[in-house]
């Protein structure tokens, strides 16, 4: 691995480019409800959305560097491996993380430069440094962390906390159980061993899928609300409701999978990555639906 990819991989790739396109649906989903959409203010939120959240996963990276040694997906992080320093770990941390605040100080304005610094200070110390380690409560701490840039982006437009906000916040946060639980049931040993508190390892796998299914369900009901709030047309709800019910369907399949392992990372886990591109998609279009 070269130098540089090591650098950019300190970022983490998916982690990142996930939430920025959260970021990015939300903004296009308040300009279509707010019929406003401004260039340079679109530009401005995604680079310092960018640079924040890239200096949170590489604080992390810096962080976990005893956890990920011993988790088989993450002990080939360059930060594992010594390709880079934890000095200079910190430093372009704190590089990126100065660069994004900047730029949506100078550009955005300070509804969400607060949700960027909130963001950055729950999912590093709240969730990564504490919670995570120490509680099975760490993933819902996390999803507070997850839900932030779709808020940011959202707020970039409207300048104020309302209802739109809040709900597509919601929407996030409640997504990010399914998909993090049916990551905890199919890695339950490598979490085991890192001592990691995760709700399979704390309590176990079908008292995980039964949570699986009931945050689906608030996540599906969440973004139906969308449509009769008058966020969203009624093409985008029938679509939704549509991907909702499938997504349903299958925690209800969990409740008597016979091999959870497979369930969990073939069908709920793959789902959960259809739900948030579908759901990106329709938010971004959604205000202009009939």
């Amino acid at each position: 691995m070269s130098k540089l990819n090591a650098y950019y991989q300190l970022i983490k790739p998916g982690v990142m480019y996930g939430n920025v396109l959260t970021g990015i649906a939300g903004y296009l989903f308040a300009a279509g409800h707010y019929n406003r959409f401004d260039w340079w203010e679109f530009i401005a939120t995604i680079i310092g959305m960018t640079c924040v959240v890239s200096a949170a996963c590489v604080l992390n990276n810096y962080l976990d560097q005893d956890i990920d040694q011993i988790m088989q997906r993450t002990k080939k992080r360059p930060s594992v491996t010594g390709q880079v320093s934890g000095r200079a770990m910190l430093l372009y941390s704190v590089v990126l993380f100065v660069l994004g605040l900047v730029t949506l100080t100078l550009w955005t304005n300070w509804l969400v430069v607060t949700i960027g610094v909130l963001g950055f200070v729950i999912y590093v110390w709240l969730y990564g440094a504490l919670s995570k380690r120490k509680s099975l409560h760490g993933t819902l701490v996390g999803s507070l962390s997850g839900a932030m840039p779709i808020a940011g982006g959202y707020a970039a437009v409207s300048g104020s906390v309302d209802i739109g906000l809040v709900v597509v916040f919601l929407i996030l946060f409640f997504w990010q159980f399914p998909e993090f639980y049916s990551i905890a049931i199919y890695r339950r040993k490598e979490y085991k061993a890192a001592k990691i508190p995760v709700i399979s390892v704390v309590r176990d796998v079908p008292t995980t899928i039964r949570w699986i299914l009931l945050n689906t369900i608030l996540y599906v009901l969440l973004t139906l609300a969308l449509t009769p709030l008058g966020y969203t047309g009624w093409l985008y709800f029938l679509i939704m409701a549509y991907a909702g019910f499938i997504w349903i369907r299958i925690g209800i399949e969990g409740l008597s999978a016979q091999k959870p392992e497979k369930w969990a990372r073939e069908r709920m886990f793959r789902q959960s990555m259809v739900q948030i591109l579908l759901l990106c998609v329709m938010l971004s279009i959604g205000p202009l639906l009939p």
